[in-house]
């Protein structure tokens, strides 16, 4: 049998850098606005009857490369690595795929990839089945290991499909707030490769060495909340364009690279663009734009994005 799972990547529209745990741990409190996209990462599991798993005793994992390794400890993909290790897992065969860039994305696919891993693994386990929230937890938890900068928000802005604000407080998520999806009717957004990717655990380190000037994020993903249940999309447009202006004050690293500094201007010098932000910790990834149905007309390869309304889903084919 073949156990798929996948999982769609948020996209952060408010409060990005909030959710990192030593913010959270300092000044009590974060929070983001974010959605799960119609852009998704894809994990399928096997073990075969007679062949390389159950006979050659072998692990395979299929990504940008293949792995063919003995035990999981050799396993070079720590996304692979640590959800195997943890369920401590017979020899397999894993194959990961994505809608969208992966490496250095800022649309959090690490944390996607890891919730398919698991949600895929506890199937072929048959055992108790893990609610969406219990997945997501285990996955931040696995991220921990290899990131000690990592936000909440990624796997539950991931594992918890729809428009929502999740609040933070010590210890972890402790709300989740659904948003109307009215949002999705009035504009038109799209992403835009920037060509660049990066180590985000490089830009988190150095966005924990400002963390008084991510307070002002806070602020701004506050006042966003109250605006977007007002459904009073102006005063929203504008508060992304401040909340992205705000997120580079926060450290050069965040526009580090020229391509994004040109990239940047050129956008926001475009009278089609509404708004805009670079997705996730900055310094490479995707920008994502807002523009009015059907308007959007820029020198870059566009791929327009929707919401996807559910979270991690599985089958066994």
């Amino acid at each position: 049998m073949m156990y798929v799972a996948s999982c769609p990547l948020r996209i952060a529209l408010f409060g990005g850098s909030t959710d990192n745990p030593y913010f959270v741990e300092k000044y009590g409190r974060g929070s983001v606005i974010n959605f799960t996209s119609n852009l998704k990462t894809y994990i399928a599991l096997h073990q075969d009857k007679l062949g390389f798993n159950r006979e050659g005793r072998k692990y395979i994992v299929n990504y940008s490369r293949t792995e063919e390794v003995s035990t999981i400890d050799e396993i070079q993909n720590e996304i692979v690595r640590n959800p195997l290790k943890h369920f401590d897992c017979p020899p397999l065969s894993i194959t990961m795929k994505s809608d969208a860039y992966s490496q250095g994305s800022g649309l959090a696919s690490s944390s996607a990839y890891t919730i398919a891993l698991i949600k895929a693994i506890t199937m072929f386990n048959g055992s108790r089945p893990l609610t969406n929230v219990e997945i997501c937890e285990l996955s931040y938890e696995l991220e921990l290991k290899s990131n000690k900068y990592a936000g909440y928000q990624d796997p539950y802005g991931c594992g918890i499909g729809g428009f929502k604000r999740m609040e933070f407080e010590r210890g972890g998520v402790t709300k989740f707030s659904f948003l109307s999806q009215d949002l999705f009717d009035h504009f038109d957004m799209h992403l835009i490769f920037t060509g660049v990717t990066r180590n985000a655990e490089d830009v988190c380190r150095d966005v924990t060495d400002n963390l008084d000037k991510i307070k002002p994020l806070l602020k701004i993903a506050d006042d966003a909340y109250d605006i977007i249940v007002q459904r009073d999309y102006d005063k929203m447009l504008y508060l992304i364009r401040e909340g992205w202006e705000q997120k580079k004050k926060i450290s050069s690293v965040i526009t580090a690279n020229q391509v994004i500094k040109d990239m940047d201007k050129a956008i926001e010098e475009n009278d089609t663009v509404l708004a805009h932000r670079l997705c996730g910790a900055g310094n490479g990834g995707f920008f994502l734009t807002f523009s009015k149905k059907n308007t959007l007309k820029l020198p870059f390869h566009c791929v327009k994005v929707d919401i996807e309304p559910n979270g991690v889903t599985g089958r066994i084919l």
